[in-house]
């Protein structure tokens, strides 16, 4: 593994622990301008298909989705119609008339782009009011010997980023030590191997982390969660690697070293922060 992307990917981690650890307003600004680049990625692959999205308008309106998102979580949904609206409304006062292809892209950038990410900002703010400490309704650990007192939101975003990062790990490493069968012709460098001990991995974190948190119908629950994120993560990658095929690039962006564009490295979080949502919030509290 060339060292550019070892050095890349550690810092990137420090990046997101520090985001995920801090919560409230310096996650959500953190997200958001990750979700900024990764739009701006998006559409430059819809241009290089001849498509012309209404890119500031979805990127504006991306953004008030997290704001909303973060302030009240419950009318987050209320907001994605009425974004879609203005996109297109924008697109048909334009000068050149818009096709199905520019609305579809524009929609398409806002929903993969911008509605999914903002599962991440709500997962985030789960008890983050009540347990903040710091301005900006930031929140940082002062006992760190009673890990059970942190905030819903911060236990459960950790646990789903371990996941993934577990699973993209496995995946890589005992894809290049074991992979023979490929996947998909989408990706021609994944493997079923791969694939298979990636899962492997986020389902093992997952089982670890509800014994730890203590959720009930351990270890079922967190298996399950864990496959959840395991397959939702692959499917992530693969729909972007999809997305790169149809345009001609090999990589979505240069801006991380080793690793491509911010899509490359988030693809695998897009899927999962709403199924990670809602189980934690919908079907945990529905058990005994």
């Amino acid at each position: 593994m060339p060292w550019s992307r070892i050095v890349s990917g550690a810092i990137a981690i420090v990046i997101a622990l520090g985001m995920v650890l801090l919560g409230g307003w310096y996650f959500t600004l953190g997200f958001g301008i990750i979700i900024y680049l990764g739009q701006l990625e998006y559409f430059q692959l819809a241009r290089a298909k001849g498509f012309a999205p209404a890119a500031k308008t979805t990127l504006v309106v991306s953004q008030a989705l997290l704001v909303i998102s973060n302030l009240s979580p419950a009318y987050a949904d209320a907001v994605f119609p009425v974004a879609g609206t203005f996109i297109c409304f924008y697109l048909l006062f334009q000068p050149k008339f818009a096709t199905i292809a520019d609305i579809s892209a524009s929609i398409m950038g806002l929903f993969y782009g911008g509605y999914l990410p903002s599962y991440w900002v709500r997962l985030r703010s789960l008890g983050q009011i009540q347990a903040s400490n710091l301005p900006l309704d930031g929140f940082w650990i002062q006992d760190w010997t009673d890990l059970h007192a942190l905030p819903q939101g911060l236990t459960c975003t950790l646990l789903a980023f371990i996941c993934i990062w577990a699973a993209d790990i496995g995946a890589y490493i005992f894809g290049k030590a074991f992979g023979r069968t490929r996947l998909s012709d989408i990706s021609p460098k994944k493997t079923v191997e791969g694939a298979v001990f990636g899962v492997a991995g986020s389902v093992a974190v997952a089982i670890a982390g509800s014994w730890y948190l203590g959720w009930s119908g351990w270890p079922i629950t967190g298996a399950a969660l864990g496959l959840l994120i395991g397959i939702a993560s692959l499917l992530g990658d693969l729909t972007e690697s999809m997305m790169k095929r149809d345009a001609g690039v090999k990589d979505s962006g240069q801006l991380i070293p080793g690793h491509g564009g911010i899509l490359d490295r988030a693809d695998s979080y897009v899927f999962t922060a709403p199924l990670v949502f809602y189980f934690v919030t919908l079907l945990l509290p529905l058990l005994p």
